[in-house]
């Protein structure tokens, strides 16, 4: 039964996280459409990244490893260590990356413009970086749900 909570709020988890930072796209380009409500979709962004999307992620991967651990499971199995591995390079990616650079992009926006060389350039790697990291998940999300047989 406790396995089966955790995978119920495992699977919750990665709706609310994955769902959140998929429309961040689509919010941004609609905002683009309408530059004056540039400011508020990107603090807005920076909102649910900040108390949703991450605070989801650093869930998943305690429920994840709770499974591991209640299921006998090992974190040396291919799936799980490879998804453990992309991860790691998706937290890098989000902490290192993509959450200064959105903070730096509402700072330029708002000092400079949407049309300033340095925000266009920050906005370009922001959308970089999201789908880098969304091409990430994705593949965790694949790993998670089939369980491949890697031959690692």
């Amino acid at each position: 039964m406790l396995y089966s909570l955790l995978k119920w709020l495992h699977v919750l988890l990665a709706m609310i996280a994955v769902g959140a930072n998929i429309t961040y796209g689509l919010w941004i380009r609609q905002a683009a459409r309408n530059p004056q409500n540039l400011p508020f979709v990107l603090r807005g962004l920076k909102f649910v990244d900040d108390r949703v999307a991450n605070p989801a992620y650093i869930l998943l991967l305690i429920t994840g490893l709770a499974m591991v651990w209640v299921g006998g499971l090992s974190l040396t199995t291919p799936w799980i260590l490879l998804s453990l591995i992309l991860y790691g390079a998706v937290a890098t990616i989000g902490l290192a990356g993509y959450t200064p650079t959105l903070r730096r992009q509402i700072e330029l926006l708002e000092t400079y413009g949407p049309q300033s060389p340095e925000y266009l350039g920050l906005a370009r790697r922001g959308t970089a970086l999201g789908i880098i990291t969304a091409i990430l998940i994705v593949a965790i999300v694949f790993l998670m749900v089939t369980k491949p047989t890697l031959g690692m």
